[in-house]
């Protein structure tokens, strides 16, 4: 219940950039009406995981951007990843920020039903030897 507290919490932070008392209480009141779906348990392991590859996402957006200022992109690919089993919304929610968060790729769609996450990607043309 906390968890999801804190999480709700923090995305309509994030989305309001507003901290007024009036803000909080609105935010508090809609964290508590909305609906909580059943999900899979999280563990420790799986956030700490999750915020490891937040630390490394975030380099490589820069170095990624420049290389996109630098060196454009020759080749567009659309590739399936496999989503981990059992996964919680959150941790889905988190998966596709990260992939969304560096320039040179972006989830399409996401199939909960089969597992499995659209992903655009840009690449440069591999030189052939």
């Amino acid at each position: 219940m906390v968890g999801h507290l804190i999480f709700r919490l923090t995305i309509w932070f994030l989305l309001t950039a507003n901290f007024t008392v009036t803000n909080i209480i609105i935010g508090v009141a809609l964290s508590l009406l909305l609906p909580r779906r059943y999900s899979y348990p999280e563990t420790l392991k799986d956030w700490l995981l999750v915020l490891g590859k937040i630390l490394l996402a975030i380099p490589q957006a820069y170095l990624e951007a420049f290389e996109l200022m630098f060196r454009p992109h020759d080749e567009e690919e659309v590739i399936l990843k496999k989503v981990a089993k059992q996964r919680s919304h959150r941790l889905v929610f988190l998966d596709i920020f990260l992939i969304t968060f560096t320039p040179k790729t972006i989830v399409l769609k996401y199939q909960e039903e089969e597992g499995w996450y659209e992903i655009h990607i840009l690449r440069r043309k591999k030189a052939c030897s």
